[in-house]
């Protein structure tokens, strides 16, 4: 798509195009194509109202009703922060007084409209001029026009301390982690663009500074005195996001977005950011929030495998907050370098998964599979940390046979090679 399309997609003809490919998405191209074509549309309109349907069937996942009146590029789509995250940072911002705030590489304006919406003016500047006019009709539709302005331009060379001879409260960045034409993810925050290095001297120029990172950046890299926050949502780890030091509540930080609203685009409430851990609150439509809090160098103490195992929730163990989990649960490690936390009592926790081991076996191919058919095994879940075994050729090599569900733990216990064998706890947390 280009800019005189997106144009034409924005005119009543390309409305009725758009309205038309809608009710085609997800079936046979060739046949919606011949349907637009038939309505009287032309075929270049067509072409781009039948990828901006697609594109916002694929969205609806992630952005909820909002996805019907918004525009995409595919690789914006698949790097757009999810509604209810970027709504989650928006009222941490707001919190923190911020009323201005520049958002430099927006995108399709995912940020941005959640901050507008928490009451922030927000100027937003990309790189792409299509993608900019796309956040812009992005705005409009969430009707925010007034509090959020994008303008195609270079990141590193934009003006961050005023704009419209207004001082700017804060800076907020999500630099590209894909290469230009692969598409493929970049793991060095060297190769980040903008690049690492503008980014830590960026946070040096700006003193209230928010950037995203990769979620498995190494914590040696964050400045520092910043805050280093993991969000899940869901169970999924999708961010990290760098709060530099007059923004920081805690050196590291666990953010969880839970229950069914999780993937949905608003969030008005919660636990504000700084408060203790422990119950949250949330309005009807809004996801639960939990977060944990810590320094991120605390070591949990060791000892052998007790009944029950916590799988922690992977924005806790991104953000090395295991120990801290642990205390909730008066848990221990059985390898200190295994994530996984065992405890004597089940205990209901937004924090992680928990089994119950029903046995503990050194791991032999053989001893397994013989004991499982013992059991009448024939379903098994497999998890695994610290294990090189792959999970889906171990299920071919175990040759199940009967009809009995499982959850088959691989781990290491005291740096020994192990299988676990779990269910769900009978009280059913």
């Amino acid at each position: 798509m280009d800019l005189d399309q997106l144009a034409a997609l924005r005119t009543p003809e390309g409305g009725t195009a758009l309205a038309t490919a809608a009710d085609l998405a997800g079936g046979d191209p060739l046949v919606a194509a011949a349907a637009l074509r038939s309505a009287g549309i032309s075929g270049g309109l067509a072409a781009a109202a039948l990828t901006q349907a697609e594109l916002r069937r694929r969205a609806a996942a992630k952005f909820g009703p909002d996805a019907a009146r918004m525009f995409f590029t595919r690789a914006g789509l698949e790097q757009a922060t999810r509604p209810g995250v970027a709504a989650r940072r928006a009222a941490r911002l707001r919190a923190a007084g911020v009323r201005t705030l520049v958002d430099l590489g927006c995108g399709l304006g995912a940020d941005a409209i959640a901050a507008a919406r928490a009451g922030i003016r927000v100027y937003g500047v990309e790189a792409d001029p299509l993608t900019a006019a796309m956040a812009a009709a992005n705005a409009g539709a969430a009707g925010v026009a007034d509090r959020f302005t994008v303008e195609p331009g270079d990141a590193t060379r934009f003006d961050v301390t005023a704009v419209d001879g207004r001082p700017v409260d804060a800076v907020f960045c999500d630099p590209a982690r894909r290469r230009p034409g692969t598409g493929r993810r970049v793991f060095d925050p060297a190769a980040y663009s903008p690049s690492w290095d503008f980014l830590l001297d960026l946070a040096g120029r700006i003193p209230r500074t928010v950037f995203k990172v990769a979620p498995g950046i190494d914590h040696a890299l964050l400045p520092p005195g910043a805050e280093g926050e993991w969000v899940s949502v869901g169970g999924d780890l999708v961010e990290a996001t760098v709060w530099s030091a007059p923004l920081a509540g805690t050196p590291r930080r666990a953010t969880l977005l839970t229950g069914p609203a999780a993937h949905g685009a608003h969030v008005r409430t919660g636990a504000r950011p700084g408060e203790p851990d422990g119950p949250t609150r949330h309005g009807p439509t809004d996801p639960a929030v939990h977060e944990l809090t810590g320094d991120g160098t605390r070591q949990a103490p060791v000892g052998p495998v007790r009944r029950y195992l916590y799988d922690p929730d992977p924005a806790v163990v991104r953000a090395h907050l295991v120990a801290e989990f642990a205390d909730t649960v008066d848990g221990t490690l059985a390898d200190p370098e295994i994530a996984y936390v065992y405890a004597d009592a089940a205990a209901p926790t937004p924090y992680a998964r928990c089994l119950e081991v029903v046995e503990s076996l050194p791991f032999s191919l053989k001893r397994l599979r013989a004991r499982l058919r013992e059991l009448g095994v024939g379903r098994a879940e497999i998890l695994k940390r610290g294990s090189a075994l792959e999970p889906e050729r171990l299920r071919r090599d175990l040759r199940l046979t009967g009809t009995e569900p499982i959850s088959l733990v691989l781990t290491r216990v005291a740096g020994a090679p192990t299988a676990l064998l779990c269910h769900p706890p009978q009280d059913g947390l």
